[in-house]
């Protein structure tokens, strides 16, 4: 199949991301027996390769990309497998940096379309996505594939790979109803993806979901605050400066091209991910290198000025409180904040807008993603204004973000957040035209 016909093939499988926001609406009923007997045909790729898997409500994708920087600098090479995409679906599939070029696509796809007959049961797009991924870097002989979980763990189509290490970055509420024992409940979904011979990096503090993880019997278990942490952190010129500090090693004044105390607590996460993989400390100049020329897409990424355009994909409470803390650390403009917010229906705008609301927003211009999923400009509004603050609805995404810029001043600062779709739509508007 070409590209066009590849693509056609995958989008009449059920997509759960469109409809449910994951890789399913909820855990209950899943299996992987039918992504189990795809990779059988397939010659079960997944297990050409060590893997290092990566879960967790936010920050994974952020934890993924420096793990993958890392383990190619030391020249091996990588495979990385995150979601979901931005812009084009190969996004997801990259070596080495570079995504999956189209042919190379339409012939993986084709392969997986080939296999898709001989399973007894119906697949998902992100089932055969995922085992398009697996395959190709089997068939392109990765040293090593970082894998991102498409949502908690356990059931996740990711799941058939065996991690020697597994990292889980935090506990949210994401995928969830919110009743009962839900952070329980949810850790032991992402606990999923630890294996027995492997070595867990546990970025979540509260102590108390701690033992779902140890259960699931990892040869280590490595937690943040006691094995391993981001110290001294401080806001610095394009990013932060921290102390690192891991079980096998210290790194003084680590500078990491990415804004946030939240990226230096997920570098402190990558490069133990790492020196997990490898057994051993990382080389300091390595390390250094790679983080300090780290560019993470979508996340606090500067893309105009005059005024400050900033795109942010955070999209829940924590992540919003991450941001608003980082807009008040590191970006110190004296005009007003403007706030170009598109979300998903099944979010809670009013806790996202009260965690990010310390930043000082001063108007907000409204709209509405491209998914099924989406909470309209109009519904968004209304939430807005209930608390007080001026704002505009303007249902397309780029219209609404080049209406912030009109009637923003040279001194005031734009951001943009609320959704992965919004960053997606603004990144694709603005093309090679990029001023960063």
């Amino acid at each position: 199949m070409q590209l066009p016909d590849a693509l056609a093939w995958l989008d009449a499988h059920l997509n759960r991301e469109l409809v449910h926001g994951g890789t399913a609406g909820g855990s209950d009923g899943l299996s992987l027996s039918g992504m189990r007997q795809l990779c059988r045909q397939l010659g079960d790729p997944q297990l050409a390769y060590p893997v290092v898997h990566i879960t967790g409500t936010n920050g994974k994708g952020s934890v993924a990309a420096m793990v993958s920087a890392l383990l190619a600098a030391h020249g091996l090479n990588v495979g990385t497998y995150s979601s979901p995409h931005l812009t084009r679906v190969n996004e997801r599939i990259v070596r080495n940096g570079a995504p999956i070029d189209d042919t190379e696509l339409a012939e993986v796809l084709s392969e997986v379309a080939l296999a898709e007959p001989l399973v007894g049961e119906p697949l998902s797009w992100f089932e055969l996505v995922t085992a398009a991924a697996l395959t190709w870097f089997a068939t392109t002989a990765v040293d090593v594939a970082v894998v991102e979980v498409g949502m908690l763990g356990r059931w996740d189509a990711t799941n058939v790979v065996d991690a020697s290490v597994a990292v889980i970055t935090n506990i949210g509420r994401d995928h969830t109803d919110g009743v009962g024992d839900w952070r329980a409940t949810v850790a032991q979904e992402k606990a999923g993806i630890i294996r027995g011979e492997g070595v867990a990096v546990l970025g979540e503090r509260d102590q108390r979901l701690h033992g779902a993880f140890a259960a699931e019997g990892p040869r280590e278990l490595w937690v943040v605050d006691n094995d391993f942490a981001a110290e001294a952190v401080r806001p610095a010129v394009g990013g932060v400066v921290c102390d690192l500090r891991t079980p096998t090693a210290e790194y003084p004044e680590v500078y990491v091209s990415a804004h946030g105390h939240h990226q230096a607590d997920n570098a402190a996460l990558a490069v133990s991910a790492v020196e997990a993989f490898f057994g051993r400390p990382t080389d300091a100049a390595l390390l250094s290198d790679v983080l300090g020329s780290i560019h993470l897409r979508g996340r606090l990424e500067v893309v105009g000025h005059q005024p400050l355009v900033v795109i942010d994909g955070a999209h829940n409470p924590p992540a919003a409180t991450a941001l608003a803390e980082t807009l008040m650390a590191s970006f110190h403009t004296t005009g007003r904040r403007i706030l170009v917010l598109g979300m998903l229906a099944d979010r809670d705008a009013g806790m996202f807008l009260d965690a990010i609301e310390p930043a000082g927003i001063d108007a907000v211009v409204t709209c509405t993603v491209h998914s099924p999923r989406a909470a309209t400009a109009a519904e968004l509004a209304r939430v807005v204004g209930r608390r007080g603050l001026a704002v505009e609805a303007v249902e397309d995404p780029v219209s609404a973000v080049r209406r912030a810029v009109d009637v923003a001043d040279v001194d005031d600062l734009v951001i943009v957040a609320g959704s992965l779709y919004l960053v997606g739509a603004i990144t694709e508007s603005l093309g090679g035209s990029r001023d960063a």
